[in-house]
């Protein structure tokens, strides 16, 4: 593997996507990671701090066919996956496919629609397939699910279950830009205008290709058990109520790799594992109080607590 593609990759997507969505190039850097894992995002924050504009600016940047799925209490399972219609000039059925079967779906605040249309993600998520009326159809490849929600407002919500929030490979925050970023984002020209002109700098088939060469990035032992170390200890954890699946543990691997090739090394250190913990585990345990900020600062708390391997 040529580490330098990671690199030139990472680098190509922050700078295009950063002239749409100003001083968030970690949260771009973390989109960028679970992409290449071929993993799903779940962007949580308040409205109007650029959660939809994000991820169109990173679909135009990355290329394939882009899709904004507006989720409300009457959108029905259908409505995403398709339907098989009777044509009456051939006399047939014929299926109908539903925005699902785009490669870059933005599920907009996703808790608004009703379990029922929530579960019609599942299947596409974790299986990159549909199934309907018993026809399965598969997915494009790459494929990338990025769903919003809004963490203040609970009125006329449906919560995500524990089993379809842990599908997601990252759950992120944007937050506030600071001062002076958010003056020169103000008093410059629509946002809308800047994603239209915005090119695409990589490819989907660039993007198969790097995924099909992360199984290069080796992890050595010490590090290995570092991680096992560490999602052992979310699951002995008093002030945690459930601890990290082993999908979770798969995961965190998944994202390390990536975070290697793109500083330029096809080896593990304990650094990346560090980096990528809270968002790729904090989702998937639960703390004692049931919020999700105290869940990532006991996760934070236990990491430091881990004895981090040293080398040789």
């Amino acid at each position: 593997m040529r580490t330098e593609d990671f690199v030139s990759y990472k680098n190509k997507v922050v700078d295009n996507c950063s002239k749409v969505i100003v001083g968030k190039e970690e949260v771009i850097r973390q989109i960028i990671v679970a992409y290449l894992c071929g993993g799903h995002v779940l962007l949580e924050d308040v409205p109007g701090t650029g959660k939809t504009m994000l991820f169109r600016a990173f679909s135009k940047t990355v290329g394939g066919d882009f899709k904004r799925i507006q989720f409300t209490p009457d959108l029905l399972p259908s409505d995403l996956t398709g339907i098989n219609f009777y044509n009456q000039k051939n006399g047939e059925f014929e299926f109908r496919r539903g925005p699902l079967f785009a490669s870059m779906i933005l599920a907009d605040e996703i808790n608004r629609a009703t379990p029922r249309t929530q579960a019609a993600l599942l299947e596409s998520m974790e299986e990159r397939q549909i199934t309907v009326d018993g026809s399965t159809y598969p997915m494009q490849r790459p494929f990338m699910v990025m769903a919003t929600e809004n963490p203040i407002e609970s009125y006329g919500t449906f919560p995500l279950p524990e089993a379809q929030v842990d599908r997601f490979f990252m759950r992120l925050s944007m937050g506030y830009m600071e001062r002076e970023q958010e003056i020169g984002v103000i008093s410059r020209k629509s946002t809308i205008d800047i994603i239209e002109s915005l090119e695409q700098v990589v490819t989907p088939e660039e993007t198969l290709r790097l995924q099909e060469e992360l199984h290069e990035v080796t992890i050595g032992e010490d590090v290995m058990g570092y991680i096992m170390d560490i999602i052992e200890k979310t699951r002995t954890e008093a002030l945690l109520s459930n601890g990290v699946s082993t999908r979770g543990g798969i995961a965190l691997v998944k994202a390390a790799k990536v975070t290697a090739a793109m500083e330029g090394r096809d080896y593990v250190i304990p650094e990346d594992i560090k980096k990528e913990t809270v968002a790729v585990l904090a989702h998937r345990v639960a703390s004692a109080t049931s919020s999700s900020l105290n869940a990532e600062k006991y996760l934070r708390e236990l990491v430091e607590k881990v004895i981090v391997p040293l080398e040789d």
